[in-house]
């Protein structure tokens, strides 16, 4: 006796549920919840007994509506935002390191809300009391399917200390070694939903960025007894087999849905899976669910218009057309917000990235959705007392985004862009002046770094602001750490800036070009 279990996935989603970047008013693009929903509903259909439908994390952060939950009525409304995920049905769910962007308690309160169960094996209390329940056995058609939950254990090298304060992120591994010999003992089949990526490349077992333990996906799946991995985090398109392991990862916004299928059969009285496979299965051209943007169209309206509220003027030209030129040659849009930091925190040298592509800068208004879609983080502010050796160091980390190009140009490394897209991980100084040069080696590259006129000393020390992912050390800058924060400010940045335009209700356009990137082998190319 065979039968066909099927595993389907949403992950990274981040309070996406309509098919919008929010970008403009009431867009149609090719994600979003309400296309996933539909197209779980149509896969469940086929066989509801034998479909288990997990939600991998990352779901209560992203999106203007998920900000708008959490600051938008005056006091937390997550049931704004969870009511969508609620009607989805999933069976469980576990999750994602941005679920702790917003505090505590604000957590808390939205998963009150949840209509289905967590699992949560390796977040615990300092006390070692389970944060959560560590799986779940739920059971379809007589077969009993253990899910395991596991979030990423780098979130400490991010998170604002206050957000998880009093809580333990323990190693993944670990915890998996532990959990499935016992879960396999309980369940017949035992799937493992770990916020969390790969860490090598699955075809040659190459490192594919620096191993730090933020993914450990590839060992993960080499642990005996797990029958199916549900992966997420990177944001990547995956469905393969790892170690004979069917795994999936669904991308971003919920612009796929992965899909694992399991033969379970019937041998000896137990059931046991004997054939797999894994794919994706796209959303972009199904129907949004009915039902579910029915539910969703007062909020999403009132978040359309709260989006259209109008904050300021520019005068001048603060658009961005080509996002890797405002890269390397500064741009106006860039400069405001170090304005902003600087005059946030009363510093004169700050730190800021252009996060993605999408961004398009401000047009002539500056609406609270011109602010959301370009600054897309509820990043806090810290202040960092550093030497001029850190600080050189730390330009000299961002300084890896470029490599040399062709014909003595400046080219963008591919290891910003694959496997997973971290642009948000160059940073642009102000208050500095300072010169990037492609063309020596990486972490020779500084060439020119002077503050107020004179060269940067390696013991001089210096305040810098930047944003409280950076200052812990988030984006690999070892350099960095809570250790060296001297002040925060904890409003979030689309407050700050909408504080900053109340002040200063028309901006200029100006940037004062204070870094450059250039490839000496050529640059005048690198400059023009």
């Amino acid at each position: 006796m065979a039968v066909t279990l099927t595993i389907l996935s949403t992950s990274d989603t981040h309070g996406f549920v309509s098919p919008t970047n929010y970008v403009r008013r009431h867009a149609a693009l090719p994600f979003g919840l309400t296309r996933a929903a539909t197209v779980i509903k149509a896969v469940r259909q086929q066989d509801p007994d034998h479909t288990l439908v997990i939600e991998n994390g990352d779901f209560l952060q992203g999106s203007p509506l998920a900000y708008y939950a959490v600051k938008g009525t005056g006091h937390f409304a997550p049931e704004l935002l969870t009511q969508a995920y609620n009607a989805v049905g999933y069976d469980v769910g576990t999750l994602g390191n941005h679920e702790f962007n917003y505090g505590a308690d604000y957590l808390a309160e939205a998963l009150d809300t949840l209509n289905y169960p967590l699992a949560q094996a390796n977040i615990l209390h300092n006390d070692h009391a389970a944060f959560g329940e560590p799986y779940r056995i739920i059971e379809k058609a007589g077969i009993r399917i253990a899910v395991l939950g596991l979030t990423t254990n780098y979130i400490p090298h991010w998170e604002s200390p206050d957000h998880i304060e009093g809580l333990t992120f323990a190693d993944v591994l670990a915890t998996a070694k532990h959990w499935v010999p016992i879960l396999r003992q309980q369940a017949d089949v035992v799937v493992v939903a770990y916020h969390g990526g790969f860490e090598r490349d699955l075809a040659t077992g190459r490192p594919t960025e620096r191993q730090t333990g933020e993914n450990v996906g590839y060992q993960l799946a080499q642990i005996p007894g797990i029958d199916a991995l549900v992966t997420g985090h990177q944001h990547r398109q995956i469905a393969d087999h790892l170690f004979g392991v069917p795994t999936t990862q669904p991308g971003y916004r919920g612009e796929m849905v992965g899909r694992i299928d399991l033969t379970i059969t019937k041998k000896g009285g137990q059931w046991q899976v004997t054939d797999s496979a894994a794919k994706l299965l796209p959303t972009g051209e199904a129907v949004p669910d009915p039902a579910i943007t029915a539910l969703m169209a007062p909020v999403e309206n009132t978040v359309e218009d709260w989006l259209d509220k109008p904050l300021g003027r520019v005068a001048g030209d603060m658009r961005i057309t080509d996002p890797d030129d405002a890269r390397i040659h500064e741009s106006p849009y860039i400069e405001f917000i170090q304005r902003v930091q600087m005059a946030a925190t009363q510093t004169d040298i700050s730190g800021t990235a252009l996060f993605n592509n999408e961004g398009a800068g401000f047009g002539e208004t500056i609406s609270l959705r011109d602010v959301m879609t370009n600054y897309i983080y509820p990043n806090t502010l810290a202040v960092l007392k550093l030497n001029g050796a850190v600080l050189k160091a730390a330009l000299e980390k961002s300084a890896e985004y470029f490599m040399p190009g062709p014909q003595g140009t400046v080219a963008v490394n591919p290891h910003f862009i694959k496997p997973k897209p971290q642009r948000y991980n160059y940073d642009m100084y102000q208050g500095i002046d300072y010169t990037i040069d492609v063309a020596q080696p990486v972490g020779q590259r500084i060439v020119v770094l002077n503050y107020h006129g004179a060269p940067v000393q390696p013991k001089q020390e210096l305040a810098v602001v930047v944003n409280q992912y950076r200052a812990v050390g988030g984006g690999n800058y070892a350099m960095f750490g809570a250790d060296s924060i001297i002040r925060e400010n904890q409003k979030d940045m689309t407050e700050l800036i909408a504080d900053y335009l109340r002040k200063h209700p028309v901006i200029t356009a100006q940037a004062d070009h204070n870094f450059h990137v250039i490839n000496s082998t050529n640059q005048n190319t690198a400059e023009d």
